[in-house]
């Protein structure tokens, strides 16, 4: 479902924030969808604990949003020493946090709020802090929490202000005149801005108006503030001590204002400000101006992990890729050729066999037996041990008929050990070379570069030895064109001549003794068998030269073939890889891209119905 679907057609105020909270829940599930899901375009550490701190912070939200009253968390946050404890207990009437003149001590945070609040309702951080309940009418949907010094020694008091900080809706920045411009406060305020409403306290006030010359602190936070964006910040002067000791002494609320407050104190505007200025409206616009920022920075964040488009540069890389393959193919092709060589005698073999099942009759007795006599002395079972092993000293034959995948094979497991391997390892290296050359991210492509790599080459390259023998012998043995004529009349006349020459000679013979009663002498008895073998060999003669099948003859286009072949394979498995991998990157941004659109929807559906209602002087620009 769509955040199109679940946006309700009325502008109304009341439920704003509780129609918020099913949007955020949603685009949590789906941030974390896409955290989870698997992904080519790697997160780096930092991107990954920000966005899975906005899917913690999404939930939050809506965890908050979704009640009929919300609670808005206004924490103060102080380094040491500038009184921000003795103005949280100003602000409660009593000590109800730990105070002191000196360096304070370890202490946990304090969690101020209405009794009528559960403490169920309160975020899970805050359960876990010391909570004080009250019965201030002003501060019924407020809850207002002392942190641990920002810079503090103990660095435990650190970590738990920050763990705190992104409950906070108004973050209460308190200074005094030694301390209100630090930088530790003031980097943790530049870092929290975005998505926090900041008013600031300068405490102390009555050290602030000593009519020395010069930029009277207040008036120097003021810069600093604008420069930051802050065109009207809120800024309150108050003594906070003088009030806590007026509340505790009078034991009334509010109490009495304390004798000789300095010009310009400003403690009570920030009570009313805190009690009747943050109304339920204000409450409603503050939350809802946190959640827009919120989604500012969620959208940001996604944007900023967006896989890149690598669609040129797979397109560079796959034609640089095609020259460097078409390369090493030539050299493959080259060193399996010539792992072949040493048995071109066998392979001649095999072709002549093969050429032989054409023939019938005599021709092909007389071709069988001179096949047998040439070849008789073949290797190839001494030298390629695929065939079985022998014991030693038996008398090893050469089959007429041998395994032609086996021998290719061994022959490509030769090479391989020899030379293949270790190109097919450089091959890799130089492919990620040309790739980093062309702007592709080489963290991309290593893994599945080097898986090619080690494929079973071997077989491959036996399968493509196989393929191009198979169609160089198809090609000798079923020519086109002049050739398939010349080849077609030879064998006819092969398979016929040699029997019609027999039978000549022998009824010559035999009418000459039948009917001139002749006898033929021993030359003449031996022209029977003299002329076919005559008639064989001459029609031999003219086979091996006309229609040749030796090794020099076939041993181009076996190449040929063999390095097309090669090229074709290292092309199918090399090329698609980049496209691959930018294919997958576009997937990922189409993800990304729905993700950034859901958000831009609901924030979009935010700013149209949010109140902002007197609180635009807490955000800067």
């Amino acid at each position: 479902m769509t955040a199109a679907e679940t946006v309700p057609d009325t502008a109304e105020p009341q439920p704003l924030l509780r129609t918020l909270a099913p949007l955020l829940r949603g685009l949590e599930r789906q941030v974390r969808a896409w955290l989870d899901g698997r992904r080519r375009f790697p997160l780096g550490m930092l991107q990954r604990a920000e966005l899975e701190g906005l899917a913690d912070d999404l939930r939050r939200q809506a965890e908050a949003l979704d009640v009929d009253r919300p609670l808005l968390v206004v924490m103060l946050m102080g380094g040491t020493g500038v009184g921000k404890s003795t103005l949280f207990n100003a602000l409660a009437g009593a000590p109800v946090a730990q105070a002191a003149f000196t360096r304070p001590t370890t202490r946990d945070p304090v969690v101020y709020f209405h009794h009528s609040v559960r403490p169920d309702r309160l975020d899970p951080a805050l359960r876990l802090c010391k909570l004080v309940q009250h019965d201030r009418a002003g501060l019924e949907q407020k809850v207002v929490v002392d942190t641990p010094d920002l810079d503090s020694n103990d660095l435990s008091n650190r970590d738990k202000l920050k763990a705190l900080l992104p409950i906070a809706d108004i973050v209460l920045y308190v200074g005094s005149q030694e301390k209100y411009h630090d930088r530790l406060g003031w980097d943790l305020f530049k870092e929290q801005r975005a998505r926090r409403a900041f008013a600031f306290v300068l405490n102390k006030w009555d050290r602030c108006v000593t009519g020395e010359s010069g930029l009277r602190p207040d008036e120097d936070l003021l810069k600093d503030l604008k420069d930051e964006g802050f065109a009207n910040p809120l800024l309150f002067r108050t003594t906070a001590q003088a009030w806590l000791d007026a509340a505790v002494n009078s034991g009334k609320w509010p109490p009495p204002p304390p004798a000789d407050l300095p010009d310009g104190e400003q403690f009570t505007l920030l009570r009313n400000w805190l009690e009747l200025g943050l109304t339920r409206l204000e409450i409603e616009a503050v939350k809802a101006r946190g959640v827009g920022q919120l989604l500012a920075t969620a959208a940001r964040a996604v944007d900023a992990a967006r896989p890149p488009d690598l669609t040129a540069e797979a397109e560079k890389v796959q034609a640089a890729w095609r020259r460097v393959l078409a390369d090493e193919a030539d050299v493959q092709a080259d060193v399996l050729v010539g792992t072949l060589e040493p048995y071109q005698t066998e392979v001649e073999h095999h072709f002549s066999v093969e050429d032989q099942r054409r023939y019938r009759g005599l021709m092909a007795a007389y071709l069988r037996f001179s096949t047998r006599m040439r070849y008789s002395r073949s290797s190839l079972r001494d030298r390629i041990p695929f065939a079985g092993r022998v014991l030693p000293g038996a008398k090893v034959e050469t089959p007429v008929e041998w395994n032609l995948g086996a021998f290719v094979q061994e022959c490509a497991r030769t090479a391989g050990e020899r030379v293949l391997d270790q190109r097919t390892a450089a091959l890799v290296n130089r492919l990620l070379v040309e790739a980093d050359q062309k702007g592709f991210p080489l963290g991309l492509l290593n893994e599945p570069t080097a898986a090619v790599g080690r494929m079973d080459w071997r077989d491959r390259m036996t399968r493509g030895l196989i393929d191009a023998l198979t169609e160089v012998e198809r090609e000798a043995t079923h020519p086109t064109g002049w050739r398939r004529a010349l080849r077609g009349t030879l064998t006819t006349l092969a398979n016929m001549l040699p029997e019609v020459s027999l039978v000549a000679t022998a009824g010559i013979l035999l009418w000459k003794f039948m009917v001139q009663q002749y006898v033929p002498g021993l030359f003449e008895m031996a022209l029977v068998v003299l002329v076919p073998l005559l008639v064989v060999v001459v029609l031999h003669m003219l086979i091996v030269l006309l229609l040749p099948v030796r090794w020099p003859a076939i041993r181009g286009r076996f190449r040929e073939k063999l390095g097309a072949r090669v090229a074709a394979e290292m092309d199918r498995v090399y090329l698609p890889v980049p496209a691959e991998i930018a294919a997958a990157l576009r997937d990922e941004r189409g993800r990304v891209d729905a993700l950034l659109a859901e958000t831009k929807e609901v924030a979009d559906w935010l700013a149209e119905r949010q109140q902002s209602a007197r609180v635009t002087e807490l955000y800067g620009a």
